[in-house]
């Protein structure tokens, strides 16, 4: 269940790194509250995922999500490059996500 959570939360980084760059500056009250509640949410499933996963595994893996699926939105949706280097460093942080979750 932990790696689940970890997983979710890992996801909702996403979501939050995406309303904050949407709240221009928290001028934007939608985005604003969006980012406010799925920070939290994060923050509490990633606590609740390191009472059974080491804080090292742990937090790369959710990071490693984070960041991954916030650039994957970005060039998906959002306009940014989608260059072949950029692709190939977001599977080399995905090889690295999945080998922590392996060699657990």
């Amino acid at each position: 269940m932990a790696w689940i959570v970890l997983v979710i939360s890992g996801l909702l980084e996403t979501a939050w790194a995406i309303a904050l760059d949407r709240s221009a500056g928290f001028s934007r009250l939608v985005p604003s509250v969006v980012f406010a509640v799925t920070l939290v949410l994060s923050m509490a499933g990633l606590a609740y995922a390191l009472r059974d996963i080491p804080v090292g595994t742990g937090y790369a893996v959710w990071v490693g999500i984070g960041a991954v699926g916030t650039a994957l939105v970005g060039m998906l949706a959002l306009n940014e490059p989608a260059s072949l280097p950029r692709i190939v460093s977001l599977l080399l942080v995905v090889a690295g996500v999945v080998g922590l979750k392996v060699f657990h």
